[in-house]
């Protein structure tokens, strides 16, 4: 939702923000196999710092000026080296530069790779603005890498396998790929740099295997870059994902890492020279922006309007409803203890014994209303829960619960192979097995699949539900 007090920036509910932290999360797993390291950042920053960067020259009509003690240029109270004036940051880049400066860089600490989830600022005008597509307060994957000439290659290959896994496993695609180069006015650097630079990016295109195109033009006032354009359903074209190569940047901030022939390492070659390799110096490094995202809240939308409610199970916000038969005492317990044993949690909510593992935890809410079953069966469907579990007296007497699986995405592929699953109904007698002789099959495939009339209502216990339900998640079903 959105507010008056605050247009263009989202207000999150509780299932938005469900599905918020599920993307960021997913992210932060893939972190580690691509070499990502997360830093926290500040939200403002001096306006010198600003113009180090080239923003205010360049960006300042899109970005928010601060005020406060010190930074509207009064001298009585301020704070020493408070006294000018302050930007909320639309980028990440200056305060990742400063990380990188804190301390002396060698070339074989390089690359080095971070990423970043702080909220980011633009002054949209009010008439762009557009739902989660276009808003003034946005979270972006953002990701910088600090990295030699002669790796410039590599890293933006690994940057677009990045962007390949992810689209991939986010179900959306196919996208194009577009080289946006040299704005004709409001650039930083020299025409030669420019050239350097989108040079290297289309070598990297070309290498990639994928289709490509060029956006003349188009590029950000510090670098090229390659852009990931997707359609939606109405045809509209969006830019997500981003991979940007600045050479300006690094300068600004005067970065820079000790390397043995820095003139030869500077132009991205190398020597086996030992007299050249003697001379150790100086050398800027090279910056890629990058966001495999992009915009969180645009994906977002993006993601919303390509699944319409069918979502993947491990996306969908309304994962798991447990709805009691009736509101009697021993059914609600069973159905909270079903609850707990289902997120992961202890059964004494106060004083767990130990702590949920990080980005696992099912979202299962409880209808325990007075209302007739069929009722609350379906409002579930209607909200499109994934799984919807019925308990009444005589499942809590035998430890069970009786599930539907059918709003679950290709539930009779996904669903109906589960072994646990599938263990579980020929155990129920509920069905029964259609297996050959043990002598002509392993004893795994004596089990049949789970046809969808089985998997409208199967008698499973919590702990095999949670233990499966744990399976598709973690698989990205």
């Amino acid at each position: 939702m959105t507010s008056k007090y605050s247009p263009g920036s989202p207000l999150f509910l509780p299932n938005g923000a469900k599905m918020f932290n599920k993307l960021t999360n997913f992210l932060r797993t893939q972190y580690a196999n691509f070499g990502f390291d997360e830093v926290i950042t500040p939200t403002i920053y001096k306006k010198s710092l600003w113009e180090k960067s080239g923003h205010w020259e360049n960006y300042a009509d899109d970005m928010y000026a601060v005020t406060g003690r010190g930074a509207s240029g009064e001298r009585e109270g301020r704070q020493i080296g408070e006294d000018e004036e302050y930007g909320l940051k639309p980028m990440n880049c200056p305060g990742h530069c400063l990380i990188f400066a804190s301390k002396k860089r060698s070339y074989r600490d390089l690359p080095i790779r971070y990423a970043d989830f702080s909220p980011l600022h633009r002054n949209e005008v009010h008439g762009a603005l557009s739902g989660l597509t276009r808003v003034r307060r946005f979270h972006q994957d953002d990701g910088h890498i600090f990295c030699r000439p002669g790796q410039i290659q590599e890293e933006i290959s690994r940057t677009l396998d990045f962007v390949r896994l992810t689209y991939k496993t986010l179900g959306l695609g196919p996208y194009r790929l577009a080289l946006s180069t040299r704005p004709t006015d409001h650039f930083i650097g020299t025409v030669e740099e420019w050239d350097n630079a989108e040079g290297a990016l289309k070598k990297s295109l070309d290498e990639s295997g994928q289709l490509w195109e060029v956006n003349e033009g188009d590029g950000a006032f510090y670098g090229p870059k390659i852009d990931v354009i997707l359609r939606d359903s109405e045809g509209k074209e969006h830019q997500t994902a981003t991979i940007q190569l600045d050479f300006q940047l690094p300068k600004r901030f005067e970065l820079e890492y000790q390397a043995p022939a820095p003139e030869l390492e500077s132009r991205g070659l190398t020597t086996t020279d030992p007299s050249l390799l003697e001379v150790e110096g100086p050398v800027t490094p090279v910056l890629i922006h990058r966001a495999v995202l992009g915009s969180v809240e645009r994906i977002m939308a993006l993601l919303i309007e390509h699944y319409n409610g069918h979502w993947p199970f491990w996306l969908n916000p309304r994962q798991v409803l447990i709805a009691t038969v009736n509101d009697s005492q021993p059914v609600v317990e069973f159905a909270e203890r079903c609850q707990k044993i289902i997120m992961g949690m202890s059964r004494q909510l106060r004083s767990p014994k130990k702590a949920t593992p990080p980005y696992q935890s099912i979202s299962v809410e409880l209808d325990t209303s007075p209302r007739f079953l069929t009722k609350k069966i379906s409002d579930a469907k209607r909200k499109r829960y994934a799984v919807i579990a019925v308990v009444g007296n005589q499942d809590a007497a035998a430890n069970r619960m009786i599930v539907d699986f059918t709003g679950f995405p290709d539930f009779e592929i996904n669903v109906g192979k589960h072994l646990a699953l599938r263990h579980s109904a020929v155990a129920s007698k509920e069905i029964k097995s259609t297996a050959e002789s043990a002598n002509e099959r392993e004893s795994t495939e004596q089990t049949p699949f789970l046809s969808a009339k089985d998997l409208k209502s199967l008698p499973v216990s919590p702990k095999i539900l949670a233990s499966c339900l744990a399976d598709f998640q973690s698989s990205y079903v």
